[in-house]
């Protein structure tokens, strides 16, 4: 080997680990959701600045091929195309969860799935009865569905800083509940937020979506041959008329969970569920999701007039109430009715203060609930700017609760695990395992 190819093989390796561990840091929660805080204020400092003009430009600037009907300005292929990946992620997360994970126990699976229901169906209720008590007139029913969803990336985030001696079962919870939560919003999208189905590219469809099941059922990981009819599907989708991210989930249930078997034994590697999850998160984390707060996060606020203009708007407190009062609602009394009246259990190692906290963290909702308000009200009116600064308000306020809450919670089991690992003498087991160190260590 000379010496050129030998310096180009090292320059190769070394950028393949350099990649390996930028995907790794992206694969944390906190930095997903860290990410995902600085595009949304970037977006507010932008729109508030004496340039806000161009933010406006940016988000309108129209890029794609017009013959296959893609020449969609960014704000949209943020809307459209990043969050695919997103919920791509997401259903992945989901199956792989109740086809082999903790989840696959009915019993188990129910208290959860309950609670995602019920954080839908009660601050969507709350909302309605605010906005028409409240004389929102203008459509305002339209955004029922703002309230309803919950951010996994933020919860999550928020979970991971503040609750690291909670209950791991609680961490296991939160996620499916969310992402149940965010499978029901794009079936909420798909039947009540579609404003014209064209039955010819939606039917089109099944054949990349059948083509993709099947070689993915046969393990198939060679991304010239899936990426292409992903992008066949999520193309004929989005022609469809049906919010394109549909697409997402759909790609994602029809990946298999399970590890092949070999020679009739299981496969060691990982199933193609965890291998693409694996594989997309940090693209997802770190790329799509940010892009979109950036792109839809941005509205002039106005000072404190402004400000409180726009969350006197009934549409406005009803989304405030959904994510503060009727997420954390809904998620309890369905949670508590499921345990009490069926043999469905919640998890020995959770308590109900605990489920308070959790309730709370569910109010968080940012990326799929301003996306509902843009589909509900349209991109840059008014009311969407109402809807977004309401979004924002409720998901600060219930983070801030939740995290006092959950970090109260989280001492509280810190200090009966201290408690616990003491020994009669009041020596910690961790002084006695390594006599080297001392309690004044």
């Amino acid at each position: 080997m000379t010496d050129a190819s030998h310096r180009l093989t090292l320059l190769g390796r070394r950028s393949r680990e350099e990649a390996s561990r930028i995907a790794g840091i992206l694969r944390k929660e906190t930095v997903g959701g860290g990410l995902l805080l600085v595009g949304a204020v970037l977006a507010l400092v932008w729109t508030n600045s004496p340039w806000s003009g161009s933010y406006e430009s940016m988000r309108g600037y129209v890029v794609g091929p017009a013959a296959l009907h893609l020449d969609l300005n960014l704000a949209t292929w943020a809307a459209d195309g990043l969050l695919a990946i997103f919920f791509f992620v997401a259903g992945l997360e989901l199956k792989r969860e109740f086809v082999a994970g903790d989840l696959r126990d009915p019993r188990r699976a129910a208290v959860p799935v309950a609670a995602a229901v019920g954080g839908v169906i009660v601050p969507a209720g709350l909302y309605l009865l605010i906005v028409v008590g409240g004389g929102g007139g203008g459509g305002s029913a339209k955004g029922w569905a703002i309230p309803t969803a919950t951010d996994i990336a933020f919860a999550l985030a928020v979970l991971a800083v503040i609750g690291r001696s909670l209950p791991s079962a609680l961490r296991t919870f939160l996620l499916t509940l969310a992402v149940i939560d965010d499978v029901l919003a794009v079936i909420i999208i798909a039947v009540f937020y579609t404003t014209h189905l064209s039955l010819v590219p939606l039917l089109a469809a099944l054949l990349p979506l059948a083509i993709f099941a099947v070689l993915v059922q046969r393990r198939v990981r060679s991304w010239w041959l899936l990426l292409p009819l992903a992008a066949t599907a999520w193309t004929l989708v989005h022609a469809s008329g049906i919010h394109a991210t549909v697409a997402g989930v759909l790609l994602a249930l029809a990946v298999p969970v399970v590890r092949s078997q070999r020679h009739g034994g299981p496969d060691p590697g990982p199933g193609l569920a965890e291998h693409l999850e694996h594989r997309f998160r940090p693209l997802s984390a770190g790329v799509a999701v940010p892009i979109f707060a950036f792109l839809s996060a941005g509205v002039t606020i106005g000072g404190l007039g402004g400000l409180g203009a726009a969350l006197t708007d009934p549409v406005a407190v009803g989304v405030v109430a959904g994510l503060v009062l009727g997420k954390p609602i809904g998620i309890l009394a369905a949670t508590w009715l499921v345990a009490r009246f069926t043999h469905a259990d919640l998890d020995d190692d959770l308590t109900w203060v605990d489920m308070v906290g959790l309730s709370l963290l569910g109010g968080i909702g940012f990326t799929v609930s301003l996306l509902i308000g843009e589909l509900a009200f349209g991109i840059g009116t008014e009311r969407d700017g109402h809807v977004k600064i309401a979004v924002l308000a409720g998901s600060l306020a219930t983070a801030l609760l939740a995290g006092g809450l959950l970090r109260l919670r989280s001492r509280a089991y810190r200090r009966i695990h201290q408690a616990e690992t003491v020994d009669h003498d009041g020596i910690p087991d961790v002084y006695r395992a390594d006599p080297r160190r001392s309690p004044g260590d």
